[in-house]
């Protein structure tokens, strides 16, 4: 089956103390393999908030997720953390790299974490950091990387598995515009590779790599 998600009436609302805010009215999203897809919108339209519920990391207020050919909201949450962890990587805004890894350290975790060999986990981080020129970089800490390089060890880190799909939120939204080039060069060369993504962003250049663009608006998706 070519499908990979399927996005069902998503709501999303909190419940505050004086009012309800809805920020997600009905979304439904389907992803093919290979598909490359962007969601545009301004800060605050619930981009992350969706983002974060297609991966599971958090429960929409109504709705169903068939990820994989799997109810993805039928699973308890220790199941939901491998499936996560097996068939997901995340890409974030702030990378979250653990400061008191190494590059290559922090690439191997997720992979260290279903169970594989440490010599295959770090072999695995060492082909990614090579694949996006920072073979020289092992053994850096993330405070010795520049934003740029941080956030290609990211994208690395959510590689390291293989996964089937990736997710990514405003990956450049800290970046100045040379590692802003840097890494769409190497979303444009995962998009070749035929990679699974759903990536949001408010740049216009960034949507252009997308195979299918959505706009988020007014908590529906156009």
């Amino acid at each position: 089956m070519n499908k990979i998600l399927d996005a069902q009436d998503i709501h999303k609302t909190y419940f505050l103390k004086n009012e309800d805010v809805n920020v997600l009215q009905g979304i439904n999203l389907e992803v093919n393999r290979g598909d490359f897809v962007v969601i545009l919108g301004p800060s605050g339209s619930g981009k992350s908030t969706l983002l974060n519920i297609l991966g599971s990391l958090d429960y929409p207020t109504r709705g169903r997720i068939w990820f994989d050919d799997q109810d993805l909201f039928a699973h308890h949450d220790h199941e939901l953390s491998r499936i996560r962890n097996a068939k997901i990587g995340f890409v974030f805004q702030f990378h979250h790299l653990l400061s008191e890894f190494t590059a290559l350290e922090n690439i191997a975790l997720p992979k260290l974490e279903l169970g594989a060999k440490s010599r295959d986990a770090y072999a695995r981080a060492g082909e990614l950091l090579e694949k996006f020129g920072m073979a020289d970089k092992h053994n850096r800490f993330p405070d010795e990387l520049s934003g740029g390089e941080r956030q290609r060890v990211a994208v690395a880190r959510a590689l390291v598995n293989d996964p089937l799909l990736i997710l990514a939120d405003e990956p450049t939204g800290n970046l100045d515009s040379a590692n802003t080039a840097k890494l769409l060069g190497v979303f444009a060369r995962l998009k070749q590779e035929n990679r699974t993504i759903i990536l949001v962003t408010h740049s216009l250049d960034i949507a252009k790599l997308g195979t299918n663009v959505y706009n988020l608006k007014e908590g529906r998706l156009i």
